[in-house]
Order: structure tokens, then sequence, then C-alpha cells
């Protein structure tokens, strides 16, 4: 039975260090990535609503069911699973809430690592000077491993051994290590997100130039901040919003469980809980949206953040752009914009090692310091292949084994654990014994809507994105052109037939075409482009003709029932495990070069496969031999 007797020093520390495990790299890279990529106001009506429907129902059950674990001895998901029922499964299950935080923290210290070394080469002044080109290089230098940009070999290597020996030894100190780095990490990611934040917001056209003379940072606002209601009948915008929640509230991880867990059985669960949630949303929404978009489009212009929205931005734009800001405010804001994003991953990395380290004080009796450090080494050896397993397509880095682990380990199996959790909390525990237990202690009432919404919405919300993702169709383009004279109709459709679009209908003054993504892709680099094509062939805008991306579930499911099967997007689960669009890259790959490339890259990609199915199955034995051990001391 457990020795651990470890509970927070204040309820300041707890909901603090909650808010720095949800308030992590994703809030400020991921978030205004997938607003720009499903376009811009058309996110944030779903986004809003899965938050309330999916992320607050989900935050409560897992603070419950940590604290009702916790009070029984357990402080990590397979043995907290266990005392809601005493099925077998769900300690196996459970397994999920160690495995994940294993899985990300593998790739994530790496993450956290390049924000250490940015801090640092914004003080010395690495970036000053240099082009936007020169800036881009310079990340994919960092990461190539055989070039430095210190002249320290293995750069890249070096800086990650710091972060994840920095995250063990603070592991190591126990909760009141954590708390103290909450504790200054998440007011000081504030602060440094503030000044950020306001300098986006009074950027104004401030950065146009003669190269980008139509740039606005309010561009940058009023995309991501116009609603457009016509998205909330599009599935892809809802998978797309909902999915971002796990990101976001670190929902699905088993890190919640865990933390609660040393809650005493009266504290409070139901105010801490939307407390550290809505502190998230703050930084997510607020300051998050204000950083990246907005600057960028100040400088750089709205199309060319539509282009080129990604995780690299963040690293191969921004130094470029806080240049323009003079040697000692760009030094300050690179530092600000990195120290930021290392503290938003300091504190979720600390978050993702405590499982880990409750599970083997609880179960086999270690103490802290030595649970701690095995953490640090089972992340080392499975973090290492993401630092190395990178390959080259086309001259192009590729991440392989690390877009494994996020993919596999940091998006499906978040999705899959809290739908199961859900089904746990309210069916199988009860949703009247789970809605006692949240309200227990209680210092906010909870409105009685939200016992209906845990048992039904909730769980089925999870279930549409997890089916929506397993078999998602395949992504078709639709083009809708209206409120264009007849000629110019016939002529752009001509145009656009040629391209490969096929004529889908015509009703009163509104057209309709589509084609597939993949030749979209084929025709146009980029939807940014295809509208800039409109302009200037036909001097259409985008009031006139309109691009959108359409799932047909129903054509799909007419298809597989009339015997023709199912049409999966790469995207979908099915066709990720089973290479789907990597195996016809290579089988379309003409040059042998490429082809040799993209085999290297399969080979990688199973390698990934094949680490995170040990971790599983390691964690899986390492369960039951606890519970082998629990049985012969008859503490079951």
């Amino acid at each position: 039975m457990t020795t651990n007797s470890e509970s927070w020093g204040s309820r300041v520390g707890l909901i603090l260090a909650m808010a720095g495990n949800a308030v992590g790299l994703g809030n400020f890279l991921r978030f205004p990535v997938q607003a720009v990529q499903n376009g811009g106001g058309a996110f944030i009506i779903p986004y809003l609503v899965c938050f309330v429907l999916m992320g607050i129902p989900l935050l409560w059950m897992e603070w419950g069911m940590g604290r009702f674990g916790g009070n029984k001895g357990h402080h990590s998901t397979p043995f907290i699973m266990d005392s809601m029922n005493k099925r077998k499964i769900w300690k196996y299950i459970g397994v999920f809430g160690i495995f994940t935080n294993v899985a990300v923290a593998s790739y994530y210290c790496y993450i956290e690592s390049w924000t250490l070394s940015y801090v640092y080469h914004s003080v010395i002044g690495s970036f000053r000077g240099l082009s936007q080109g020169g800036v881009a290089d310079f990340f994919l230098d960092y990461l190539r491993l055989d070039q430095s940009t210190t002249g320290i070999p293995f750069e890249a290597v070096i800086f990650y051994l710091v972060v994840l020996v920095l995250n063990t030894w603070i592991l190591s100190k126990g909760l009141g290590g954590v708390e103290k780095v909450a504790k200054i990490g998440v007011p000081l990611l504030l602060i440094f997100g503030a000044f950020l934040a306001l300098k986006g917001l009074f950027l104004g056209d401030s950065g146009a130039s003669l190269e980008h003379p139509d740039a606005n940072a309010w561009d940058g606002f009023n995309f991501l901040w116009t609603p457009q209601f016509d998205s909330l009948a599009n599935p892809k915008v809802w998978l797309a919003a909902a999915g971002q929640i796990f990101f976001t509230l670190s929902v699905g991880m088993g890190t919640v469980h865990c933390y609660a867990s040393y809650l005493k059985m009266k504290d409070d669960v139901a105010l801490n809980a939307v407390s550290a949630g809505f502190t998230n949303e703050f930084v997510e929404v607020v300051l998050g949206s204000m950083i990246v978009i907005p600057i960028a489009a100040g400088y750089l212009g709205i199309d060319w953040v539509r282009e080129n929205a990604g995780f690299g931005m963040a690293f191969q734009t921004m130094p470029y752009l806080f240049d323009k800001w003079g040697p000692l405010l760009s030094t300050f804001a690179g530092v600000f914009w990195f120290g930021l994003l290392f503290f938003a991953g300091i504190t979720s990395s600390l978050a993702m090692g405590t499982p880990w380290v409750g599970f083997l004080e609880d179960e086999f009796n270690w103490n802290r310091k030595k649970a701690a450090w095995s953490f640090g080494l089972i992340i080392l050896l499975f973090g290492l292949p993401t630092v190395f397993g990178n390959t080259y397509v086309g001259g192009a880095l590729q991440q392989t084994i690390f877009d494994q682990y996020d993919y596999w380990g940091g998006t499906v199996s978040l999705v899959v654990f809290a739908l199961i959790e859900a089904i746990l909390f309210a069916w199988i525990f009860g949703i009247d014994k789970g809605w006692a237990e949240i309200n227990r202690g209680a210092d906010l009432k909870i409105p009685h809507i939200f016992k209906f919404i845990m048992k039904y919405i909730t769980p089925a919300l999870l279930l549409f994105v997890f089916v929506g993702s397993l078999i998602t169709p395949r992504i078709i383009k639709v083009v809708d052109l209206k409120g264009v004279d007849v000629d110019t109709r016939v002529e752009v459709v001509n145009y656009l037939s040629e391209k490969g679009f096929e004529f889908k209908g015509e009703k009163s003054d509104k057209t309709k075409m589509s084609i597939s993504s993949n030749a979209f892709g084929t025709a146009y680099s980029s939807q940014v482009q295809f509208e800039k094509a409109m302009l200037g062939e036909f001097n259409l805008t985008t009031k006139e003709i309109k691009v959108s991306d359409f799932q047909n579930w129903a054509g799909e499911f007419s298809s597989l029932l009339s015997g023709d099967g199912w049409e999966f997007d790469n995207s979908a689960i099915i066709a990720q495990l089973a290479n789907t669009g990597l195996n016809a890259r290579i089988d379309n790959a003409q040059d042998p070069v490429l082809a040799k490339e993209l085999q290297k890259t399969k080979l990688y990609t199973n390698i990934g496969r094949s680490l995170l199915a040990i971790l599983f199955v390691g964690i899986g034995f390492l369960v039951y031999i606890a519970y082998k051990k629990r049985l012969k001391e008859g503490s079951i």
C-alpha cells in the first residue's frame, strides 16, 4: 500500500499548477494555426461550444475521479480507474494515463529545449540582421544536428539534455517543487504574453513595406474574430475545434487525475477546475490570438499568414519580425517570446512526469527522487529517437519519429482515453455518484443542466470526434460562385473545368463546382493562390467566389451500403495506420532518390510506432506486476 502522503501547499499553488499543466506550447503555437487553417472566425464558434459542452465537463470528471482515487491511496490512472469499478479491464485502460504522458514528454521536452536555446540566441543577438530566409534556415540548421549555430557539436542534443535534467531535478523535489515553478512560471508567462499582445494590438499598419504594402495587424484580428456561421454545418471545423480542446486543457492524459489525487476529500474540485480551465482559455484565446497572427499580419500581410501558418512560425518567422523593433527591443521581445514558451512548456512537462512518479511511489514504494530520475531515464530512452529520427524528402526535413509520437501518443490516445473515461464516470461509476463526487465540498454550485450534459452530450461529442477521426472521408474542395454576370460565370466555369474542376449545378445566380483536395493542391499551391488567380483573371473577390472544404459523409455511407466501399482521407486514423498517403507517394515517385527517401521515411514511421507499442505494453506489464503485488499483500 502507498506511503505517499504529499499534498498541495496552497490553493493558489494548486490552481496555478493545474493552469500550468493546461497552458502549454499549444496555446501559443497550435491554437492560432488551427484557427487560421480552419477559416479564422469560422473556427471560434465551434471551439467555444466544445469548450462548454466537452472541455469543462471533462475537467470536472477528471478532477472528481482524481480526488476519489487519491483518497483511496491511488495517484495514477490505472488504480484510480480500478477504484471506481472492480472489473480488471479498467486498470489496463488506465495505462493510457501514464503512456500518453511518457510518449508526449519524450518529444515535448525536445520542443521545450528549442525555446531555451532561442532565449540564449536572442540574448547574444544570433538573429540580428538576418533575412526572413536566414532566420528560417537557422532553425533548420539547428534541427539537422550535423551543423551548429554556436560552434557546440550536437547543440540541439545538449539543450535537450539540459532541459531533461532540469525537469527531472524539479520533479525529484516533490509537489513543492512543481508548485514553486508554477507560482513563478505562470505569472511570468502572463506578463511576457501581455507585453507581446500589446505590441500586436497597437502595431496596426506601421509594419507595412514596399514588399508587403497591405500588411496590417488588424487584418489578423479581423480574420480570427469575425464569426462565420456557415461553419456550424462543417464537420471538419467541429473536429478541429474539439481536437484543440483536448490539447489546450490537457484532458485525456491522466495529468489532471494525478494532480487532483493529492486533494483531501472535502477540498473543492468544482471551482478549482473552472478556475484552471478559464485561466487556460484566457491565455489561449486572448493572449494566444494576439501575438503570432497579428504581428505576422502586421509585417507580412494576412495572405502570407494564411499561406504559411504553421508550428514553425514561432521559430522561423518571429525572430525576423522582432528584429524590426530595433536591437534592444528585439532582444527583450525574443527573451519574452521564447521565455514565455519555455515556462508554458516546463509547467506542462512537469505535470507529465507526475503520473509516472506517483505510480512508482504507490505501487513499488520508490522514493520521490528515485522515481523522478527513472522518469528522466525513460524520457531519454524514448526521446532520443525523436531527436535523431529525422528523414529528408526532396531536400525537406521530416521529423518522422517525432510526428509519430505526436499523432499516436499526443492525439489519438487522448481522444480514446477521454471517451472511455467519460463512459466510466457517467455510465459505469454512475452519473448520480459522479455528480455527488464533484459537488462534495464545492465552492461553486454547478448548474444542474451539466448533469445531463455530462451523461449524454459530452460522451456523444467524444464519440463524434473519435469516429470522425477514425473514418474521415476524403476532403473535396467546393467552389461557390455567386452574384456574377452570365458571361463571366461561363468563362470561370470553362477556366476551372480545364483545371480539373467538375460542374456540380447551378441555381439562380449561384454556381457550384468541386475538385478533390489532391487535385486542387496540384493546380494551386494554396487557397490563397486560388483566390489571387480568380482576382487576377476575372477580378473576382472572395465575396463572389469562395472555396471551402467538404466531406461527403452521406455520399460515402451510400457508397459503402451499395458495396462500393469507403474512400478515406489520408488524415483518417485508418489511413494513417495503413500508411495510405505515404504508400501512394512511394508508388508515384519517378525519381529513384525520392523513392528511396520515402522508403526510409516509411521505415522510421514504423520504428516510431513500434517504440510506442513497446512503451504501452511495458507500462501494462508494470501494472500487471503491481496488481499481483497488491493481491499478495491483500490490499485489493
